[in-house]
């Protein structure tokens, strides 16, 4: 009968609530929240869903009618009534909030929709909030015994953090573009989150804050700044992180890094760019404190700006666990420094060189020679290679005869022992 086969066709209204909660959780919660109106069953279903995603992005007004206060109020109506809907009591794993707010007072909802989000042990929260008004959190978000990962976004101001934070469970934290107390990041936020192990600081256009990160618990650490007008005005930068495994660390080079301890190091990024603002920034305290580290990347900026740095007495320490070398350059200056962090590093063992296309030999340039050295690059040209046999104080090259592919695309790994030999491979083959 058309009875039973329209039965046959809805078996999913058959399957349990729970059940229903998890796939409705698959997809996006606006689409989620369109299934209410397929029967009377599904009505309460969405309120199920344990993976939460609101964004008003998609409803807010162009600048030219923004000055419609009607239309604006009718939007941000219609955007609570939406988020309202899903507030209940059973439990969530991710809550991610993004939206768009005038006055101070429209901060009540948002702090009420976290409040019911953490109530409900949300195990993942996201706030990108934006808004000219200060913004006062709720000390639920701090005092979360269950959240395990927490982003904080974009362009507000905390003012000050609410004293006693615990939060014993998280292990991620990204904070993009946040203003906060000066001090309260490790003061106050940091000491809150005993089993840290992942932290994201990223400011965009502004004054990065803050000038010290510590923590005993970190294992990653991502720090990036990009506001050059300030960096005059800051004090120097300093990592207490005697645990972190990996750092990817991208800013304008400063006075001094006053303390930076990394003991446990294994892979670091630096992409340190030069200012006129500061002529002779001092990188020794940076320099020597990723000293233990194993795998380093170097952005050409960074390399310009340490090269820099050694023509005005900085000395390079050893680099004694250094086995992987990630290099660029985009000037000479960039290559003078190679051969002198190649002596500084006696277990260097892959060297991954980019940019030689760029540069011109000038006959003044030799690696220095070591036990065992891997050189690694795909994607080169016939004439960068010219220019690695340069470097490298023209080496023979397998009885003096140049193997080149029949593209021209290389890679090649050299073996410094009693003499050098080149294996070129093509780039299909990398």
């Amino acid at each position: 009968t058309i009875k039973e086969e329209a039965g046959l066709r809805d078996l999913l209204s058959w399957l349990p609530e729970e059940v229903l909660g998890s796939i409705l959780s698959l997809l996006p919660t606006k689409q989620a929240a369109s299934t209410s109106v397929l029967a009377k069953t599904w009505r309460h279903v969405c309120r199920l869903v344990h993976n939460l995603d609101f964004n008003d992005y998609d409803h807010v007004l162009p600048p030219e009618e923004e000055e419609c206060g009607r239309k604006w109020n009718l939007i941000r109506e219609s955007f609570r009534k939406f988020v309202d809907a899903f507030q209940c009591a059973s439990p969530i794993k991710k809550f991610s909030l993004k939206c768009h707010f005038r006055k101070e007072s429209e901060m009540a909802h948002v702090n009420g929709w976290i409040c019911n989000a953490v109530e409900r042990g949300v195990l993942e929260m996201s706030l990108d909030l934006w808004t000219t008004c200060e913004v006062f959190l709720s000390c639920a978000l701090f005092t979360n015994k269950t959240l395990v990962k927490l982003t904080l976004g974009s362009h507000i101001d905390l003012g000050n953090i609410p004293p006693g934070v615990s939060l014993p469970a998280l292990k991620s934290l990204l904070i993009n573009t946040i203003f906060f107390t000066y001090g309260d990041l490790c003061n106050v936020l940091l000491p809150g989150c005993p089993i840290l192990e992942e932290l994201s600081v990223r400011h965009v256009n502004c004054e990065g804050i803050p000038f010290c990160i510590s923590s005993r618990s970190i294992k990653k650490l991502t720090v990036y700044y990009n506001f050059e007008t300030v960096i005059t005005d800051m004090p120097g930068m300093s990592f207490d992180a005697p645990n972190l495994v990996s750092l990817d660390y991208s800013d304008y080079a400063l006075e001094e890094y006053p303390q930076v301890d990394l003991e446990s190091l294994v892979q670091a990024r630096l992409d340190i760019k030069y200012s006129k603002l500061i002529k002779r920034p001092d990188m020794s305290g940076l320099i020597n404190g990723i000293s233990n580290v194993h795998t380093l990347i170097l952005t050409p900026a960074s390399a310009d700006v340490i090269s820099r740095c050694v023509k005005h007495g900085l000395s390079l320490p050893v680099f004694k666990n250094l086995v992987g070398l990630s290099f660029w350059g985009d000037n000479k200056r960039c290559w003078k420094l190679l051969p002198y962090l190649i002596k500084q590093s006696p277990k260097l063992y892959t060297l991954i060189i980019h940019g030689l296309d760029d540069y011109t030999c000038d006959g003044t340039m030799h690696l220095v020679k070591v036990n065992v050295l891997h050189v690694l690059g795909c994607g080169g040209t016939a004439r960068e290679l010219e220019h690695l046999m340069s470097i490298l104080g023209g080496v023979m090259v397998d009885d003096g005869k140049i193997l080149q592919t029949h593209d021209a695309r290389w890679s090649c790994i050299i073996e410094v022992q009693d003499r050098v030999r080149f294996l070129l491979l093509s780039k299909s083959s990398c």
